[in-house]
């Protein structure tokens, strides 16, 4: 069923740019629809202005026009919802709050085009979804590598997909955002606490991997950490790895395994940024060889989550305690 609003231009809206006047009217407001969603329509051919498809989002407005908003009923998502067990750790109309196990893919791509968390949130929120940009599916703000665990936040209306998406695009440096992981490194730092300030681009050669390239190739990524338990003791009579929390200040693809990795001390079990430390783990003692073997990725889980809620700005923060599989390991490395 198609949505129709019909708006006269008030003395508000003089000189105005038309996405603009319409993002903060109340009846627009009320059908939750953002500005990019307005952009979206008016490129659609959905809203008139004096009865003619509105040429230009930033067609500035003078008084007694009126305006049309044509609101299609959002189409069915392209991905297909599957019945895939989700542990939901928060839950309301506007958004959702999972913890993701490691193995699950987030979102459909090459490879994996079924199976996937958007998969099973399609399926899970049903006629609760709103269209995000005209399609019924789950607004994506951030991701988890598919072998990454921990908590994941995501959109179920438009209105939230956009106010979460310009929190993370913020990162917490105006806004209130807090993101810390939990990272099994090889080695251990020779501080307490610290920031790898590095920025991140595509590798020169393997173009699946990222890499730290130089400021003008590159996009700003800042990891803070601290150290938080060693383990064990090498050849050298260094510790054979250690425990360390991480705090995101960006959040670029692979940020905390490549900057670790850069520093020398990659992610225990990270095949793609860790494998010239594939004969470290014969330092470990038996136990926590077979421990890091049953893992089988790398030993990373995003810990804590909390920001305010989009919407009822309710402060929200969750924590989750680190798989079977990740502890195993830290009780291995402890045991020496």
């Amino acid at each position: 069923m198609t949505i129709k609003i019909e708006i006269e231009v008030d003395e508000a809206g003089i000189g105005q740019r038309l996405d603009q006047y319409l993002s903060g009217r109340p009846e627009v407001l009320a059908e939750n629809l953002s500005r990019t969603r307005i952009q979206a329509l008016i490129e659609a051919g959905q809203i008139l202005l004096d009865g003619k498809p509105a040429a230009q989002a930033k067609t500035k407005l003078r008084a007694g026009q009126a305006i049309a908003v044509q609101v299609p009923e959002a189409a069915p998502a392209e991905p297909k919802g599957e019945e895939i067990p989700l542990n939901i750790v928060f839950e309301d109309e506007f958004l959702v709050i999972l913890d993701k196990p490691a193995g699950l893919v987030v979102h459909p791509g090459a490879g994996h085009e079924t199976g996937t968390l958007v998969n099973a949130l399609i399926a899970h929120c049903g006629d609760s979804l709103s269209g995000i940009g005209g399609v019924k599916r789950p607004g994506i703000v951030h991701r988890l590598d598919k072998d990454t665990s921990g908590l994941l936040v995501v959109a179920k209306t438009d209105a939230a997909h956009q106010k979460l998406s310009k929190l993370f695009a913020d990162h917490g440096r105006k806004l209130s955002l807090t993101r810390e992981y939990l990272a099994l490194v090889w080695g251990a730092p020779d501080r307490q606490a610290g920031t790898i300030d590095a920025p991140l681009g595509r590798h020169n050669l393997q173009r699946e991997k990222m890499a730290v390239v130089p400021e003008e190739r590159g996009r700003e990524a800042i990891t803070h950490w601290r150290l938080l338990e060693k383990f064990g003791a090498d050849r050298d009579d260094k510790p054979v790895a250690s425990l360390i929390a991480c705090q995101l200040e960006t959040g670029r693809t692979h940020q905390i395994r490549v900057h670790f990795a850069h520093t020398g001390h990659p992610l225990l079990g990270d095949r793609v940024y860790g494998g010239g430390f594939k004969t470290k783990a014969q330092q470990l003692p038996e136990l926590a060889q077979q421990a890091l073997k049953a893992l089988n990725r790398q030993a990373l889980h995003a810990r804590a989550l909390g920001f305010d809620h989009p919407v009822t700005r309710e402060e929200l923060l969750f924590e989750s305690e680190p798989p079977k599989d990740f502890t195993t390991l830290v009780e291995a490395l402890r045991a020496g």
